[in-house]
């Protein structure tokens, strides 16, 4: 049996996990066994670029500390040697930093993870990272918005152009321009 100060600093590595998890936006889940000392370094110094933190816990500590955080159904994806990779800012960024290890690293497999307190299987994780950033997602929205103002303004252009070139000099012959 662990001596008393042995559990009493286990049960603060539980509770300092739990507090980092209950932070946690998403958090995904990865064998990692086989990687090299220089592939994990180059890895590690990835994700902190990304603001993903990754850890390799005893699976029974960070078992613990997700219950406390309220994180359900990851007991199965706690098997073997599991390092888990989270953010406390970007729902993607855990998945999209990984990914490209996954696929890199034959050794390195994603098992699952976890999203808004929930289980998520590795093909979620994978479609995650498959989601654009932030900047390409407003850059969508704004396009999407300007699309019919830009398409008017075009057409309306063509119109003034046709009008200029018959000599069409009121709203009423620019109309019958136009619907020629």
């Amino acid at each position: 049996m662990p001596s008393k100060k042995i559990l009493d600093q286990k049960a603060q590595v539980v509770a300092d996990l739990a507090a980092e998890f209950k932070q946690a936006q998403a958090m995904v889940f990865v064998e990692y066994r086989g990687l090299t000392v220089a592939q994990d370094t180059a890895m590690r110094a990835e994700f902190r670029k990304a603001g993903v933190s990754y850890q390799v816990i005893k699976n029974t500590l960070s078992g613990r500390a997700l219950e406390i955080a309220g994180v359900t159904g990851v007991e199965e994806m706690l098997k073997g040697p599991i390092a888990i990779a989270y953010s406390k800012e970007d729902i993607t960024a855990p998945a999209k930093a990984v990914k490209p290890f996954a696929d890199k690293f034959d050794v390195m497999k994603i098992v699952g993870g976890v999203l808004e307190g929930k289980a998520i299987s590795a093909s979620d994780v994978q479609n995650l990272a498959a989601i654009p950033g932030k900047d390409v997602l407003y850059g969508q929205v704004v396009f999407t918005l300007l699309a019919p103002i830009t398409g008017l303004a075009v057409a309306l252009n063509e119109i003034a152009k046709k009008g200029e070139e018959t000599g069409a000099a009121t709203v009423a012959e620019l109309a019958v321009v136009a619907a020629e």
